[in-house]
């Protein structure tokens, strides 16, 4: 199985969902598209490790609800308990920086300024999730960022989130300053 078929194991083992929920929940994490998450639910439920409950609806096409089995809850776990892979680089902004010798300076320091705002959006939205969790903790025996907590990996998620975005803004900063020296 790939990482795709583990981390919709892990999303189902949480909550059970159809594929489309299952898609806009990975989306923050990993990036699949429609045709590669069908396609993987319906051979991880033929491989037994997923089951599924069909949902009439009158207005759409019937859904299917997918939940864990005990094979795949197996599977699960090994894959847990084994070392993630390295992490894979995939930004445009970090292939421009390197070719940014070539580029137009106020051009460069266009790119550096969107992706301030686009980071400055997703730490008001991390921040925002933080302390809806945070007001929430007083339902539960332990706050969020206790491993007992229901939403601890969503925490943890959230936080780094936050904390990237943080360092990627301050990089963006430091980039900035550096190109108005050279006016």
């Amino acid at each position: 199985m790939n990482t795709l078929a583990y981390g919709l194991l892990g999303l189902v083992a949480r909550t059970p969902s159809s594929g489309y929920d299952l898609m806009l929940k990975l989306q923050p994490f990993w990036q699949a598209k429609h045709s590669q998450i069908y396609p993987l639910l319906a051979k991880l439920e033929q491989e037994g490790y997923l089951e599924f409950t069909r949902i009439h609806q009158t207005d759409r096409p019937d859904k299917k609800v997918y939940s864990i089995t005990e094979k795949g809850q197996i599977a699960l776990q090994v894959w847990l308990s084994e070392p993630a892979a390295e992490p894979v680089v995939r930004d445009e902004l970090v292939l421009k920086t390197y070719c940014l010798g070539l580029a137009d300076r106020k051009a460069a320091a266009a790119l550096f300024v969107e992706r301030i705002q686009q980071c400055r959006e997703n730490l008001d939205m991390y921040e925002h999730y933080i302390q809806e969790y945070k007001a929430d903790a007083v339902d539960h025996a332990h706050p969020p960022d206790h491993p007992d907590h229901p939403s601890f990996g969503d925490y943890l998620l959230l936080s780094w989130g936050a904390r990237r975005m943080r360092e990627d803004i301050t990089w963006c900063e430091w980039v900035l300053e550096l190109l108005k020296k050279g006016e």
